[in-house]
């Protein structure tokens, strides 16, 4: 007996589960002949070779995409900064496409990456839910965390972050317009994160379909906390191209590269907890939207002091508040066994049990 959730896709007929009429096949049972039929969810071996493709395409597409921010000198205050990042997000799904369809290509490609089925819509639709709150959630907790440690400094009274910006546009030559109070920004920026994630989700999918909607299963044969930490490790170290160039920790060494590996794993750990509990991409892909919306977002909320002098980052979640807040979320999904709770595609949790 083993931590680790059968494999198979043959299945039994549940008790309690009756045929619809006299001896036709249920919803279930079609799912299970269909499931049954493409085979295994989950090879046997970790193909190897397919995830060395898929790495190699991966990052030489990311250092390829990041190069005009290294060859013109101006990093991450290149004016193409934005757009190449953009394009960047993209390079794990090129990577997905060209070893689905010409490495190894599996019975069912949309069911392999958790694109389809979206059955139970319940269930998709729930974890969805909870990706977006939850990391919509984290970047807050994380720096209220931040501000009890003394890492960075919360003002939700003067809100002198946002006016501290507000000014500075104001001083650019040739603004124009009626200037905002600091709490209308605020608010504006509160009641537009679900459009904001829904617009980052694009570009989220992108990289999900990558990390979590092919390599995670991919190296899912060593066991789900292996792979999922593995699938963490390789997410944070395609970011160097730019984490080498400042961003997210303003620092240019391996030091900063250590860092975002850090918060990837523990990260991706609960990104990859949502794409296997729910047999489905879309919930970590909205996961992943969320949290690029909100991290930003939310330093609306921070001194202004506490900004500008550059160490604002290790108070939000990219730092230890972040990382102490995922690290509980993580073992509490190892402790309760939550991570080992993996549905077949097409099926409910019940339902996809089968008999030993």
């Amino acid at each position: 007996m083993t931590n680790e959730p059968t494999t198979t896709d043959a299945a039994a007929p549940v008790p309690g589960r009756a045929h619809a009429v006299f001896g036709a096949p249920s919803a279930a049972d079609r799912q299970r002949a269909k499931n049954s039929a493409r085979g295994p969810l989950f090879e046997e071996r970790v193909p190897w070779v397919a995830v060395a493709v898929f790495m190699a395409i991966a990052f030489a597409g990311a250092w390829l995409v990041a190069l005009p921010l290294w060859t013109s000198g101006e990093g991450l205050a290149h004016p193409l900064f934005g757009i190449l990042a953009g394009v960047m997000m993209f390079t794990p799904a090129l990577a997905t496409l060209v070893v689905v369809l010409w490495v190894r290509r599996p019975a069912s490609i949309p069911r392999f990456l958790g694109l389809a089925p979206m059955r139970p819509a319940g269930r998709t639709w729930l974890f969805i839910a909870i990706g977006f709150v939850g990391f919509t959630a984290l970047p807050f907790a994380a720096m209220l965390l931040g501000d009890a440690m003394g890492l960075i400094r919360l003002d939700f009274d003067g809100l002198s972050g946002v006016q501290a910006m507000l000014d500075a546009v104001a001083a650019t030559p040739g603004a124009t317009g009626v200037p905002l109070e600091a709490s209308t920004v605020v608010l504006l920026t509160l009641v537009s994160l679900p459009f904001l994630t829904i617009v980052n989700s694009i570009a989220a999918f992108g990289e999900e379909v990558g990390w979590r909607g092919w390599l995670l299963p991919a190296l899912r044969p060593l066991g789900t906390i292996p792979a999922l930490i593995l699938s963490g490790v390789v997410w944070g170290l395609w970011h160097a191209p730019i984490i080498l160039l400042g961003y997210n920790y303003q620092r240019t060494d391996l030091v900063g590269v250590a860092c975002m590996v850090v918060f990837c794993v523990l990260g991706g750990f609960v990104m990859g907890w949502l794409r296997l509990r729910s047999a489905s991409v879309w919930p970590a892909v909205v996961a992943h939207a969320a949290i690029n919306t909100a991290t930003s977002q939310f330093l609306l909320f921070a001194d202004a002091d506490s900004l500008a002098d550059g160490d604002g980052v290790w108070g939000s979640l990219l730092g230890w508040p972040g990382w102490i807040i995922l690290a509980i979320v993580s073992l509490a999904l190892i402790v309760t066994r939550q991570v080992w709770k993996q549905p077949q595609p097409g099926l409910t949790l019940a339902e996809s049990r089968v008999s030993a």
